[in-house]
């Protein structure tokens, strides 16, 4: 079989050795009775880390995500994002389909919503004939502004207007731990800000599978409902958690790696005059660039032939993500590539 260097996505992780012993190894029990041992442990080091009260095991980012929106609205209410945003394009109209609600988009600058703007998208209280207002939702690291950080100094004033129109606040922190590893930001100052929170695990931390969502311990309990009525009460899953659990525990610090080999790619692609990439973007581990010479479809065709993965970013672009399984041969081998393929010296 062809060995691929996949740049494609942080979510092509595969557990190492060592997780995969801690998964082997685990201590299970009935999670829907809250009586797997793995789980819990799970759960309580994750809202530590967090800086919560508590925190739920959930298969996905998504179910994590929607899990949070359901818990803060009602049927009819509004939530503002970024227009970028993946609860908005990567996560099959779920507000509309689960909880009734819909998404008041803002367009930002690389990610990040101007204060006025949000200001003035929160809808008046007395207009009873518009949806309510209730949430205004951030997402950090940004996955589609090519994973930038979020500004702690523009969250905080999110939040005073939050405060201001009695809103509540959701952090999609998919990719949080990439956001504190690259701004020395401990997880818990980022969040603080907000009433709930959802973290990947299966992405740049190499988990197979599973994220987490942590807040109040009134909204775990919650969550805990919400989540069994969509499927997701699983029973011996500490097999799982104990991936999530290792992951947690030894490869934060690690995503520092994954920053500099990102970094790396997209100085070289910088270089290239067949390209564009917007250096400033490229905060953490995915780069975000466009070339001049083909489509993206032709340069990830060309790449593939040649044993290098790309994927489709936004408009007109190629989106490769450092992680976990990319070494600093692989980051060769795709400049090696792209410098083949564009014929660029």
């Amino acid at each position: 079989m062809k060995k691929y260097t996949d740049l494609r996505s942080d979510t092509v992780t595969r557990p190492g050795e060592a997780m995969r012993k801690a998964m082997y190894e685990a201590e299970v029990g009935d999670d829907v009775f809250k009586e797997d041992p793995t789980v819990n442990r799970l759960e309580e080091y994750a809202a530590e880390l967090l800086g919560k009260e508590a925190a739920l095991f959930v298969s996905s980012g998504v179910m994590g995500n929607q899990i949070c929106l359901n818990y803060l609205t009602n049927p009819g209410d509004e939530v503002i994002c970024e227009r970028d945003s993946h609860i908005f394009n990567y996560e099959s109209g779920s507000p509309a389909a689960l909880s009734g609600i819909q998404l008041m988009v803002i367009d930002g600058k690389k990610g990040v919503m101007k204060l006025e703007d949000v200001e003035a998208a929160v809808r008046p209280v007395s207009a009873y004939y518009m949806p309510r207002t209730k949430v205004i939702e951030v997402e950090n690291t940004h996955n589609r502004a090519g994973g930038i950080i979020q500004p702690l100094d523009n969250i905080k004033a999110l939040k005073e207007i939050a405060e201001k129109y009695d809103l509540r606040m959701h952090l999609d922190g998919a990719r949080l731990w990439n956001a504190s590893i690259a701004s020395g930001i401990r997880l818990a100052d980022w969040t603080k800000y907000f009433d709930t929170v959802s973290c990947c695990m299966s992405k740049g931390l190499g988990a197979p599978v599973g994220s987490l969502v942590a807040g109040s311990k009134d909204f775990i309990k919650e969550a805990f409902r919400i989540r069994k009525g969509w499927g997701g009460g699983m029973r011996q899953v500490g097999i799982l958690a104990a991936a999530g659990l290792y992951a947690l525990q030894n490869n934060i610090n690690r995503l520092e790696e994954d920053h500099r080999r990102a970094r790396r790619l997209a100085e070289y692609i910088a270089s290239n005059p067949a390209f564009y990439v917007d250096l400033d973007s490229v905060q953490t581990n995915i780069v975000i660039f466009e070339p001049k010479t083909m489509s993206p479809a032709q340069l990830i065709a060309a790449a593939k032939e040649e044993g290098v993965l790309f994927s489709v970013g936004k408009t007109n672009s190629l989106r490769a993500i450092a992680h976990l399984d990319i070494s600093d041969h692989d980051i060769d081998r795709a400049i090696s590539v792209l410098t083949k393929i564009t014929g660029s010296k």
